[in-house]
């Protein structure tokens, strides 16, 4: 492949790369309220996002699509309430409590779907009746629906940013920062946890409705490697933003995802000679960049202290 024939192939990938990334980006808001803010190993995730699909997927044939994501959410929700219980009433370690969630999440979802995938085709989603709205006005195919997508995920960001600037999301927080601090100052450490866990689950869920009426199908392997990713977009958004306020730092857990997303569109419109990347090696792709990722910050502050050195020595 020539020069100019990656670059057309890579320009017409971009509007879905950056439609999945700020859906998937909405999933990584919910991932940065457990790894970044509460500091707990939610492995959940997995599970939440094909729930909050699985959901979506049965409900949009049934009852208004618009109502099927938020039933979606609602699932996701009650997934985290499950994670919660096992952790801070049964004692069970956070990664651990994830995981069995996870793990029995596999097994509800195939009983939400009845199979291991239901299709959307030639039905009524968000996505499709916000595109025959928006073609009205001449605004035609994916970028329909990546408006909507920016509108939802700025709603989302606006309604985190003030959460977490009230009493119970600062204390959830600190939570995360110093658990024995606000045991002294009288909080419940496990209600705040329980709170964070059915908050990120939610947006999860959420993320996963979107997604399944975005790609027209649920499968119950679509949450498979989904942690992977809202962390590698977490980590890419903190590297670049994390110096920022709280608001900017969650627009950075969406911005990451889509720069993810781009990442991903790049390699595989890649092809050099007889070089290309395989769609089977994807996963392998994926866990280089999130070695990457987690990389980063090290190589950034081995960058500042080698310049220190240098600067001091002249």
């Amino acid at each position: 492949m020539d020069f100019v024939s990656f670059v057309s192939t890579f320009t017409m990938s971009l509007p879905g790369a950056l439609s999945q990334g700020v859906l998937w980006g909405i999933m990584a808001l919910g991932v940065y309220i457990t790894y970044k803010i509460l500091d707990f190993p939610d492995l959940t995730v997995d599970g939440s996002f094909a729930l909050g699909g699985a959901v979506s997927a049965v409900l949009v044939t049934r009852i208004n699509p618009i109502f099927a994501v938020i039933l979606a959410s609602l699932a996701g929700m009650m997934a985290g309430v499950v994670t919660g219980f096992l952790h801070t009433k049964l004692k069970i370690t956070g990664l651990l409590a994830g995981i069995l969630t996870m793990i029995a999440l596999y097994s509800v979802n195939l009983h939400v779907m009845g199979k291991p995938n239901v299709s959307l085709l030639h039905i009524n989603t968000v996505f499709t009746r916000v595109t025959n709205f928006l073609s009205a006005h001449n605004i035609q195919g994916i970028w329909g629906s990546l408006i909507l997508e920016l509108i939802i995920a700025f709603f989302l960001i606006l309604i985190m940013y003030y959460f977490f600037g009230t009493e119970l999301g600062i204390a959830i927080r600190a939570t995360g920062d110093n658990p024995d601090m606000i045991r002294a100052l009288g909080s419940n450490t496990d209600l705040m946890k329980f709170i964070g866990l059915i908050f990120s689950n939610g947006l999860v869920g959420l993320a996963g409705g979107l997604v399944a009426q975005n790609q027209g199908f649920a499968d119950i392997q679509m949450g498979v490697g989904t942690i992977v990713i809202g962390l590698a977009s977490v980590i890419i958004g903190d590297v670049i933003f994390g110096r920022f306020n709280f608001f900017i730092r969650f627009f950075g857990a969406v911005a990451g995802s889509i720069i993810y997303r781009i990442i991903m569109s790049f390699i595989l419109c890649l092809q050099i000679g007889s070089f290309r990347v395989d769609p089977n090696d994807l996963k392998l792709v994926t866990a280089i960049i999130v070695a990457a990722a987690l990389a980063l910050p090290v190589l950034k502050n081995l960058f500042k202290n080698n310049r220190g050195t240098q600067n001091a020595k002249n």
